[in-house]
C-alpha cells in the first residue's frame, strides 16, 4: 500500500475539482479524501495499490475540465483509517 498526501495549486477551486478527485479515486479503487484549503489549493491524502495511486496523481496534473492546475506535490503520508474515499471540507 501506498500513503500519499497531495498538494494541487493553481484555479482548482470552484472548477469541480473536488467532485472530479472523488470519482477518479473511486474508479480506481482507492481510500482516502480530498478538501479544498483556505490558500486556494486543494489537499488530499490518497491510499492503495502503488501503481492506483500513481495513476491518480498523473491524472491530477490535467483535473477536472474546467481546471488549470500549476503543480501537483506529492508526499508520503502516514496510514489514516478511512474506508472509500470521500469530499471533506474546506481546511
Amino acid at each position: 500500500m501506498k500513503y500519499v498526501q497531495l498538494r494541487i495549486t493553481g484555479k482548482v477551486q470552484g472548477v469541480w475539482y473536488r467532485r472530479w478527485t472523488v470519482g477518479q479515486a473511486k474508479a480506481l479503487g482507492l481510500n482516502g479524501w480530498v478538501r479544498n484549503r483556505q490558500d486556494g489549493s486543494v489537499e488530499a491524502l490518497v491510499y492503495g495499490p502503488a501503481d492506483q495511486v500513481d495513476a491518480l496523481i498523473a491524472a491530477c496534473h490535467d483535473g477536472s475540465p474546467k481546471a488549470r492546475v500549476e503543480s501537483v506535490t506529492a508526499t508520503p503520508a502516514e496510514p489514516e483509517p478511512v474506508t472509500g474515499f470521500q469530499q471533506r471540507p474546506t481546511l
